[in-house]
């Protein structure tokens, strides 16, 4: 079998040069791999090309599934399904990264066959609280948004998610599906990207009308939703009370980089929180009584408006307010990465890039772990699950700067398919000790990771956490099929 050739000529290979190398990762585009090691973008940032330790990840995982699928006598798209399938990625990761000395993520090897060792790997009861969550509306104008975003997939490696084929629509039933039906998370925030006109994913009404569709449907506290504003937009900052009564925004989402779609180009400019019009948008925030502030920082393209510099002074000015920084300042780069863009310890010769940037900034303003500014992990994680020695870093870095409390989790849904690989990847992940005592980061324990898979949103989002478990534990999810009905019949829902 070509999987197992090329897994044996690995195993004698030191090294790889990077004309093999690519050539098998072409190859392997036939092959099941995860997911998670395959080169994987969004909407907002072009995908960098594996390093010589993702491809081999790839190809020790793509080996090892094809041995579990003929043993177990599995078709590979449902053993890539499961705890199994992510397990046997994740060993792959492992095996790959052996040299750093520890396993990054605790999975024993049985589990790529054993069903009941994967889910004690991977499972857990956490409350689980997604706070960025998206999908597009079905307006026609959407239609360019929808392309741009599915023409990125497909050129990335099988979709071990199983969740974005091409006749994916990313609408509102594929969100129900990914983000409810086929995931643990008790309750998320929707969530956009800015924009004017009609190519933006949702506006606000539709973000409303969505939350308030499934309270009617009987889906009790499942989702809240942000209200995006563009404090340029002359009338904007004017409306925001109005915004708070009609649309009942739990955050303020707000792109300082500016626009993000062609149309917009010109109309929406970038800004910072702590520049004249950020000021003037916070006094709004305050006065408009919803005094939490979600700003989209980093998968930037390294635009200047989009670095996470200005939270430290923001926060300082406006105790009151809390701050979260959407990604984290989280910086894919394009190309190979390098010691300019691959996430490592913080030094001062490092603080302009990536998460370093977040780190400075507060230390700058002596902002102190467990204040008003909160760190999220959407696409942050998802991209760093193959790299888990920056995913470490990062990890680490955002625990020491923010504090345990106040580091968030997040999907990006759903642009990678059902969320739940996600959660199953990050319940598995610690950080080496070898790494704490280098770097002072602290251990991932069972008691961290709830609190950032779930309890500390619930604090930032006031969110009764006895309430979301019981409605989690007592739902028998009719109102996700309703939703669809109701969706394919009226469309996009809206208030």
């Amino acid at each position: 079998m070509l999987v197992t050739k090329v897994f044996t000529a690995a195993l004698s290979q030191p090294s790889w040069s990077d004309a093999v190398l690519e050539a098998l990762v072409s190859e392997a585009a036939t092959w099941h791999i995860p997911r998670f090691l395959t080169r994987c973008a969004n909407d907002e940032f072009v995908p960098p090309p594996l390093n010589d330790v993702e491809r081999n990840a790839a190809i020790l995982s793509a080996a090892a599934i094809e041995a579990a699928i003929e043993r177990l006598r599995m078709s590979a798209e449902d053993f890539i399904a499961s705890r199994r399938g992510i397990a046997t990625g994740l060993l792959g990761v492992n095996r790959a990264n052996a040299a750093n000395g520890e396993d990054f993520f605790a999975v024993p090897d049985y589990a790529t066959v054993d069903a009941e060792a994967a889910d004690d790997a991977l499972g857990g009861d956490e409350l689980i609280i997604d706070v960025q969550t998206h999908y597009i509306a079905n307006r026609p104008a959407c239609e360019s948004n929808r392309q741009l975003i599915k023409t990125l997939f497909p050129g990335y490696g099988p979709d071990w998610w199983d969740g974005l084929p091409q006749a994916a629509a990313l609408d509102f039933v594929d969100y129900l599906r990914c983000v409810y039906l086929e995931s643990d998370t008790a309750v998320a925030v929707l969530s956009s990207a800015p924009g004017i006109s009609d190519e933006r994913m949702l506006f606000n009404h539709e973000m409303a009308g969505t939350r308030l569709l499934l309270e009617r449907l009987g889906a009790r506290d499942r989702m809240l939703n942000h209200a995006v504003v563009h404090p340029d937009i002359d009338g904007e900052l004017s409306r925001m009370p109005e915004v708070v009564d009609r649309i009942g925004p739990a955050g303020w989402k707000v792109y300082t980089l500016g626009a993000t779609t062609l149309s917009d180009f010109g109309k929406i400019k970038g800004w910072y929180l702590d520049d004249d019009l950020g000021i003037q948008f916070l006094e709004s925030v305050r006065a408009s009584g919803v005094k939490l502030v979600c700003a989209h920082k980093g998968l930037s393209g390294l635009i200047d408006t989009g670095s996470p510099r200005d939270f430290g002074p923001a926060a300082t000015m406006f105790p009151d307010i809390n701050f979260v920084a959407y990604h984290s300042g989280f910086e894919p780069g394009e190309g190979e990465p390098t010691n300019e863009t691959r996430e490592g310890p913080y030094t001062e010769a490092t603080a302009h890039l990536g998460v370093n940037r977040l780190v400075h900034s507060l230390r700058e303003s002596n902002i102190a772990p467990g204040s008003n500014v909160y760190a999220e992990l959407g696409t942050t994680w998802y991209c760093l699950i193959k790299r888990p020695v920056e995913a470490a870093h990062v990890l680490g870095k955002l625990l020491n700067a923010v504090g345990p409390d106040n580091v968030l989790w997040g999907t990006d849904a759903i642009w990678y398919g059902p969320t739940q690989a996600a959660v199953d990847t990050f319940r598995a992940f610690e950080i080496p000790a070898w790494m704490r005592d280098a770097f002072g980061y602290p251990e991932l324990t069972p008691e961290l990771k709830a609190k950032i898979l779930g309890l500390n949103a619930a604090q930032v989002y006031d969110i009764d956490i006895d309430t979301a478990r019981s409605n989690m534990g007592a739902d028998d999810m009719a109102w996700a099929r309703a939703a669809m009905e109701e969706f394919r019949a009226t469309g996009t829902p809206t208030v």
